[in-house]
Order: structure tokens, then C-alpha cells, then sequence
């Protein structure tokens, strides 16, 4: 998965426990994540889809759209994650134009993922 190293020694990094829910399917969006350290899961329909590891990003919908968090995620292990709110996800749109390529290859490769699992139980 596309990784980023733009997050590596931001100074708002939060803790997080393993097993810590961070956000769960139907909660408001508000931040998209850059995971420095550990790992999370990505659980959809009681279904682990993807695990997050350093350099990786998750909820990032929250400042594409605004509808509901339709995915929940999970600290896999203990963790450090950077908080992206829009005002900065902005600024690094702007101040970095590689960071929007970033997310929209994330994107991409998210949505080749779940085509594949929506094609495969159909595969003979």
C-alpha cells in the first residue's frame, strides 16, 4: 500500500492502545488519520479489509465527503496517529501537491481492493 512521510515527526501525534476503537461506522466525520507507528484495522461489516501501518492513511472520505464514517477502525497494536483535520489537509494540498496525488492513489487502490472482493466469491 502507498505509504507517506510527511506525518514522521509531527508533534500531535496521539498514543493510541491496542484495541482502541478510533472510530466506528456511522460516527460524524471529522479527521482523516497518518498512522506513525503500529498498526490499524480497517473492519468493515465485521470483516478486517485492510491493516494500516506506518506511513499508511485511513479515513480519508472524512474531508472528501460528509456523510457518515462507513468503516470502523481499530488499533491493531499500540499506536501513534496524526490527526488531519480539513484546515490541514488543505494546507498540505497546497503546500505539498504530491500529498493529493497521495490520497487519491490510496483511494484508487481501496476501491480495486473491494471490487476484487465484490468479483471473487463469484469466480469459479
Amino acid at each position: 500500500m502507498h505509504k507517506t512521510r510527511l506525518f514522521e515527526h509531527a508533534t500531535d501525534a496521539r498514543p493510541v492502545a491496542a484495541g482502541t476503537m478510533i472510530f466506528r461506522v456511522g460516527d460524524e466525520r471529522d479527521y482523516m488519520y497518518a498512522v506513525v507507528e503500529g498498526k490499524v484495522d480497517i473492519v468493515i461489516n465485521g470483516h478486517i479489509v485492510e491493516t494500516v501501518e506506518p506511513g499508511g492513511i485511513f479515513g480519508e472520505m472524512a474531508l472528501i465527503g460528509k456523510d457518515k464514517r462507513t468503516a470502523t477502525a481499530v488499533a491493531r497494536t499500540d499506536a501513534k496517529i496524526v490527526p488531519v483535520d480539513e484546515k490541514r489537509f488543505l494546507f498540505l494540498v497546497q503546500q505539498t501537491p504530491n500529498f493529493s496525488l497521495h490520497v487519491m492513489s490510496v483511494l484508487a487502490e481501496r476501491l480495486r481492493q473491494m471490487d476484487r472482493r465484490l468479483v471473487a466469491p463469484n469466480e469459479p
